[in-house]
């Protein structure tokens, strides 16, 4: 069967939080996930884009707004597919495993953000359909999150817990173990 890189949610709306200091785990995710495009486009495989499209004309995400637009280092050639949600996982309410199934991909390479949101309830989902799934750690994209009681925890810790919880669903990798397996 095949591999296909799922792009996920890499899009412009992300950037204002971060240009207004609010840090990001790996805040060269979108070069990295660049770099595994190109790598995959190279070698003749599939790089698949999910979007998320929201509902609130103010919201960065909104089909109408020029921040829903991906970001440059990852953005959709012709002929790429892209796949538009409107929740967390890319699989819901999307033609993703149709998609994916139909094509003969049944092992998948994920980047993008935000990594506890959407990265994780994509890649829950990848396996619990049996996709054979690899997250890449250094291409994921975490904010830091407010606990209930006011508390802050760091982006990195986020993404840490976030990559701990995928463990049983998927392979955690760097981007140099996907590079060199893409490459060679």
């Amino acid at each position: 069967m095949g591999i296909a890189l799922l792009v996920i949610d890499l899009q412009l709306a992300m950037r204002p939080e971060h240009n207004a200091g609010t840090p990001w785990a790996n805040p060269d995710a979108p070069d990295t996930a660049g770099h595994l495009v190109a790598a995959f486009r190279a070698a003749g495989l599939p790089v698949v884009h999910i979007h998320h499209h929201g509902t609130d004309p103010d919201d960065g995400f909104h089909p109408d707004n020029p921040l829903s637009a991906a970001m440059p280092q990852v953005a959709p050639w012709p002929g790429e597919a892209v796949v538009i949600k409107h929740g967390s996982s890319g699989f819901i309410g999307t033609g993703l495993q149709a998609l994916l199934q139909g094509a003969g991909h049944d092992a998948l390479v994920v980047v993008g953000g935000e990594a506890n949101m959407c990265v994780e309830s994509t890649v829950r989902m990848a396996g619990n359909l049996g996709f054979d799934t690899t997250v890449v750690a250094d291409a994921l994209v975490s904010f830091p999150r407010s606990r209930r009681d006011g508390g802050i925890i760091a982006a990195q810790d986020v993404l840490e817990m976030t990559l701990a919880n995928l463990r049983g669903f998927a392979r955690v990798a760097d981007a140099a173990q996907i590079l060199a397996e893409v490459q060679g």
